[in-house]
């Protein structure tokens, strides 16, 4: 688990009191023999002195061993230690000042601070030493970890901005806009995907008309399988009887059902753009003779019947499904349920898909609601 540069500190100064506490005493035991403790007394605060110093050594913090090795320089530790040794003396106070009142502590701030440390335990030989300088490099490993992370972030944040990486040139340069869009002529709603429209004949040519479409269209791994899929169905090659099919809002449902409507079209197969690749891997020379039906739930009205024809009002799915396939004559296999608003047995399903053609005849699709 990651730790803070605070914390970092707090281990270091806990492993130098450690390593300090023996060579402390040995020396103030050495100058001033066994009443050494007395004679501390008078280089430190009262207040420490009376609250820690009668207490025994092992109960010092850091600040009193460094107060003391401070405060006694000249009469005791100059005869073992030299200037260096004093200046991480008095650099480490002041960390441990800085620590102490919880100021911000930088990778480098920690980084200076663990070396002082190990270096000031190395020369009086304590083993902690080679720990703190561990924990040293790691923290300059982390360090230049998120100077790299920061680089990427700054590489990122350019190429959004419109300097491209790696020399590329910008999208704008390359690419033609439409020329509707070019000229402020672009209207959004003409662009968007409407299975009634193209079904009523009464969309744009980018949707309407199959050639266009497959032209204007990149077949995707998913699309591609959707097709191969029907074409062997039609062709009773295999293939799956129900595509069900499962994309978020704008994944392109819409457009796979207007895939498959123009697949089965008028124009051959092998003219639309991208199909005659299809052809080829499953096997199959031309697209088979298939009729289409297309139910769009937000285009019917349930509520309210609307008219086909003079004397023939649909109000179901049923009805609406039995009209495009076979137009009156479809119609009249249900018209009992569609007027009703019952669903119609297997039998008459049955007769509606797959019996002779009547004046509209075939099927091919399922439904378009909105969930």
């Amino acid at each position: 688990m990651a730790i803070s540069n605070s914390e970092r500190i707090g281990k270091g100064l806990e492993l130098l009191r450690n390593g300090l506490i023996p060579f402390v005493e040995q020396e103030l035991g050495a100058v001033y023999g066994e009443d050494w403790k007395e004679k501390i007394k008078q280089t430190v605060p009262k207040k420490e002195a009376e609250d820690k110093i009668d207490e025994g050594i092992s109960k010092w913090d850091i600040h009193l061993v460094l107060g003391i090795i401070w405060n006694n320089w000249n009469q005791v530790f100059k005869n073992t230690l030299g200037k260096a040794e004093r200046s991480y003396v008095s650099e480490l106070r002041d960390v441990r000042n800085r620590w102490a009142h919880q100021n911000a502590l930088t990778y480098d701030d920690t980084y200076r601070a663990l070396d002082s440390m190990a270096r000031l335990l190395r020369s009086v030989s304590a083993k902690e030493a080679e720990e703190v300088e561990k924990m040293a490099q790691e923290t300059m490993r982390v360090r230049f970890a998120e100077q790299a992370r920061q680089e990427v972030r700054k590489k990122t944040v350019v190429a959004i901005e419109g300097s491209p990486a790696a020399g590329l040139k910008p999208w704008r340069e390359i690419v033609t806009p439409h020329p509707d869009v070019a000229s402020g002529r672009y209207y959004q709603a003409e662009f968007a995907a409407d299975l009634e429209q193209v079904r009523a004949g009464k969309a744009s040519g980018e949707y309407g008309k199959p050639k266009e479409f497959f032209r204007r269209t990149f077949l995707t791994i998913g699309l591609t399988d959707l097709l191969k899929e029907a074409l062997l169905r039609l062709t009773n090659k295999g293939g799956s009887p129900v595509v069900e099919l499962q994309t978020n809002f704008g994944g392109g449902k819409t457009h796979s059902m207007l895939a498959l409507y123009h697949l089965f079209s008028d124009v051959q197969a092998n003219e639309l753009a991208g199909v005659e690749e299809i052809l080829d891997a499953t096997g199959i020379v031309t697209a088979p003779k298939v009729y289409r039906a297309a139910l769009v739930g937000t285009a019917l009205n349930p509520g309210q019947p609307h008219e086909e024809k003079k004397g023939i009002e649909i109000r179901t799915l049923w009805g609406e499904l039995a009209w495009q396939l076979g137009g009156s004559e479809g119609y009249a296999l249900v018209a009992g349920n569609d007027e009703n608003g019952t669903s119609p047995g297997s039998q008459v399903l049955s007769d509606l898909l797959f019996a002779r053609p009547m004046e509209r005849p075939g099927f091919l699709g399922g439904a378009s609601t909105p969930t």
